[in-house]
């Protein structure tokens, strides 16, 4: 084991350079909190050029530029079509940063008009859109990434190289999900916790993730059937301690998504994943990721808030001649720039190289099967089939 983790601390390799006078223009769709993190990420690289942001509110791309200082960009209040349509723009790539049930159609009509798409997570809400979108992406031919940037932590790679090493031998269970004690995230408004905006909650803001740490290390292999249960308990009680704190009890109401959710998920390969997340529960952990082998087993400690790492060292139980013993991972540290930026900078590498998508939406499109599967099984109050559609 020693020399596996030898070899991962070995790789000392530093950034390589861009060349900064082929810059791509980039366009930003949606000017809400979560596009400042791109603007700050696209910012630190010389080789890119915001050059234009759009809202569907008047204004709002305008105050959006001045509040982050975007010089010399046009803004555009008609929103993503008023944009796109601008060939004066000559866009090369766009971030699409719009609400959940807004991902897909700004991403296909960027597809359509020829531009690359940085895409926030979650890949969209239903399985029927996911299936729109990537028959436009593979219509296109354009790179059409998804911000997973946990993948790109020291840690989660890890995780992986162990997997995939076959330390741990046939995995067979995984115990995996996390999530917060109290943190509906209401201090962005209510576009994440409505029901025509937001579409999925706790599962489609770390849900996804969590399910796309384990699901990369072994593989992404194609879920088969899934036994979901959600609830909202705490996102419709106009008492929760959160509304009472930023005095908006009124957002119980506008609660329409789920705020914890669990599911009892089979995989190819005679897998099986038992899951749960949370943005609201009392307790203070849903447990540490387990992933179980019939070789070794591996603990991946949980986070107070799923923030794209490990709540510490992780652990892996096996045998060494006969005996039980346990290796200690030691805790990696996170690269200097953030996650979040080397997300942008390797989508930035995959348009300007022509390489794949570094968050490819073959292995993502599994990841939004289970997801809307949680959905409708717990709707239905049964295990349901999953079926992946042709694409």
């Amino acid at each position: 084991m020693a020399d596996i983790l030898d070899r991962f601390q070995e790789d000392t390799s530093e950034p390589k350079a861009v060349d900064a006078s082929k810059k791509l223009r980039i366009g930003i769709i949606g000017a809400g909190w979560i596009a400042e993190a791109h603007v700050r990420s696209y910012k630190l690289y010389e080789d890119a050029e915001i050059v234009g942001v759009c809202d569907i509110i008047p204004g709002k791309a305008k105050a959006f530029c001045e509040k982050t200082g975007i010089e010399n960009a046009k803004c555009y209040d008609g929103g993503h079509k008023e944009m796109l349509d601008d060939e004066s723009l000559k866009l090369d790539a766009v971030s699409i940063c719009t609400y959940n049930c807004q991902h897909v159609p700004p991403a296909i009509y960027a597809l359509e008009k020829g531009v690359h798409v940085m895409l926030e997570k979650p890949l969209c809400v239903t399985m029927d859109e996911a299936v729109e979108l990537l028959r436009a992406e593979k219509k296109s031919g354009k790179v059409l990434s998804i911000g997973f940037q946990p993948r790109l932590d020291p840690n989660m790679q890890m995780i992986k190289k162990i997997v995939q090493s076959g330390e741990l031998g046939k995995i067979y269970y995984i115990q995996t999900g996390g999530g917060r004690r109290r943190g509906i995230p209401t201090p962005y408004g209510t576009t994440f916790i409505e029901k025509d905006t937001g579409g999925l909650g706790a599962l489609g803001d770390i849900g996804c993730y969590s399910l796309d740490m384990v699901l990369n290390a072994i593989g992404y292999p194609k879920p088969l059937t899934v036994s979901g249960y959600k609830s909202d308990f705490f996102g419709t009680d106009p008492n929760y301690t959160n509304y009472v704190k930023t005095g908006h009890p009124e957002y119980a109401e506008k609660f329409g998504v789920d705020d914890f959710a669990a599911a009892f998920i089979r995989l190819e390969g005679d897998i099986i994943v038992d899951f749960r997340i949370s943005w609201a529960m009392n307790m203070n952990t849903a447990g540490d990721t387990l992933i179980l082998g019939t070789k070794g087993g591996l603990r991946i400690p949980s986070t107070e808030c799923w923030n794209g790492t490990t709540g510490g060292p992780m652990t892996i139980y096996h045998e060494v001649c006969g005996s039980q013993v346990e290796t200690v991972v030691p805790v990696l540290p996170s690269p200097k720039e953030g996650l979040f930026a080397l997300k942008i900078r390797s989508f930035m590498d995959a348009v300007k190289e022509g390489k794949p998508a570094p968050v490819p939406t073959s292995q993502i499109i599994y990841n939004q099967a289970i997801l809307s599967g949680i959905c409708e099984s717990a709707e239905k109050g049964h295990e349901i089939e999953i079926e992946m559609p042709e694409i």
